[in-house]
Order: C-alpha cells, then structure tokens, then sequence
C-alpha cells in the first residue's frame, strides 16, 4: 500500500504533471519565419524603454539639452540658403527657399542621423550582448525608433517658418508620413547591413561617416531636382531618399510645387529599400549568432 501511495506522489510531482509546466519545441524555420518577428513584438517593451534610453543618454549633461536637435537643421538651412541660393542660384523658382531647404534636411537628418547610429549600435551596446539574451534586432530599431524624437522637435520650427512665410498646407501634407516611413525602412535596412558588419569589421565606423556625406550630395536636399540634366536623373532616381525628399517636399509645398513624385521614383525606391531591409534583416539574423563572441 506504502509503494502505490508512493508512486502515485511521484507521478502527481512530475513535471508533467504540473500546472506550470511549459514545453518548448525549438524547429528549424525558412522564409519570413526565420526572422522571427513575433519575437520583436513580445519584447516590444524593451524597444520603448531601449529608445527612450537613447534620448536621455543623448543630451545628458548638455548645455542646450534638446536645443540641439532645432539648433542644426536652423543653421544648415542659413548656410545653404546663402551659398546654394544667393551665390550659385540652385533653388527653385517661386519657392522660398529657407522653406525649400529645410523640407529637405528634415527627412535628411533623420535618415542620416538613424543610420549613423544604427550602423555603430551593436558595438556600443556590446556590454549589455555579451550578458543577457534577447532579440538583437531591437538595439538597431531602437535608434531608429528614437530620431523619430528629433524629427517631431524639428517640426516645431518648420511650423514657425510656414506662418512665417504665410505658407498654407493642403491635403497633400498626408502623404508625408508615407514618406518618413519609408525613410525609416531605408535607414533600418543599410543600418542592418552596417550595423552586422561593424561587429567584425570595425572599418564600417570611418566608413559610415564618408558614406553619409557623400549620399547628401546625391540627394536633392540643397538643390532642385531640376537643376539636374535629363540624362542623370534615372541615376539619381536608384537612391530611395530622392524620392523621400522630393514627396516630402510636394506634401508640404503642394502650393508651389505642383508635380508631384513620379510613380516610377516612387516605386523604384520602395522596391529598393524593400529588397535592402528583407536581405539586411536575414544577414543579421545569420550573423547575430556570433556577436556577443566577436564584439
């Protein structure tokens, strides 16, 4: 009687058996599955709270604080106003330029500054790799995530410079989140790529820097677009934040700017940076596996 009253204890004590016991099944996955983007939504609270670190840690123990975010798109747009408007006459005719401009370094400082980050991301944030677990996908998103910050204290001054100019928006201004989320995919995928590589290849920080400098000039953020011969413009049409800035543009200058992107710019850019972000996101994948060894 003692040894069935003792196996039926055991039986009831098995891990089995208890109401806290879970079962993990660890399968191999292919296609989208692989990336595993369930996971990022299940750590979605780490993302916020991993953003919203960055922007404190940011402008921590700074004279002017947040200031800066407003500070520089002002005095690029005082630089190009005077060098690319009032000595080489490069602006458009019947825009204010001052509006012209910084339209353009709105979308621009965005995607430089979120690239910038994304691609060094993983090796400044190789303390907290190398002790705990979880998707490395949210450290580059999350530098993504918060230079949305930025972006929204920048429209503070766009909105001065519009009453300014008495400038009146239309119902193309709804089109321009469509062109910052591509912006933000465009970013995410290179910072994917730059980031991966970064890890191994500590080149990638002094090439970012080139990498971004040289993208401004092939992006029409000081220039018109029509100030470019007929011949370079399918050239120009293969980098996605040309068609960002110039449907940016058309969404808060419709007024004036009466031809809106064409749909091949548009189409062309969404396919691009669509193609960067999936194959960016499986070489991450691949290779995160080795970063808390490597960084």
């Amino acid at each position: 009687m003692a040894v069935k009253e003792d196996m039926k204890l055991q039986a009831n004590t098995s891990p089995e058996a208890s109401p806290h016991y879970k079962e993990t099944v660890i399968k191999r996955t292919r296609g989208l599955a692989a990336l595993q983007l369930g996971e990022l939504w299940a750590f979605r609270e780490l993302l916020y709270f991993m953003a919203w670190r960055e922007i404190k840690v940011r402008y921590k123990q700074t004279l002017l604080g947040i200031t800066w975010i407003m500070l520089r798109p002002i005095v690029s747009m005082i630089v190009f106003t005077f060098v690319f408007d009032t000595m080489l006459g490069a602006g458009p005719e019947g825009v204010p330029y001052e509006v012209y401009a910084f339209a353009g370094l709105l979308p621009w400082n965005y995607f430089a500054t979120a690239l910038s980050r994304s691609s060094s991301s993983m090796v400044t944030s190789s303390q907290l790799i190398t002790k705990v677990y979880f998707p490395r996908l949210i450290v580059p998103t999350s530098e993504i995530v918060s230079g949305l910050i930025d972006f929204a204290v920048s429209l503070i001054v766009l909105a001065a410079l519009l009453m300014y100019f008495k400038i009146q928006l239309t119902w193309t201004v709804l089109v321009m989140p469509a062109f910052l989320l591509l912006a933000m995919v465009t970013a995410l995928g290179f910072g994917l790529w730059l980031g991966a590589l970064n890890v191994r290849y500590r080149d990638v920080t002094y090439i970012v820097p080139f990498l971004v400098q040289m993208w401004f000039f092939l992006t029409p953020v000081a220039y018109a677009t029509s100030r470019i011969p007929e011949s370079y413009r399918f050239l120009l049409s293969l980098n996605p934040m040309v068609a960002v800035v110039e449907g940016f543009r058309w969404g808060l200058l419709s007024n004036y700017i009466t031809e809106p992107p064409t749909g091949s710019l548009v189409a062309i850019a969404v396919i691009i940076s669509s193609v960067v972000l999936i194959t960016g996101a499986y070489f991450f994948r691949v290779t995160e596996r080795t970063f808390a060894d490597v960084v």
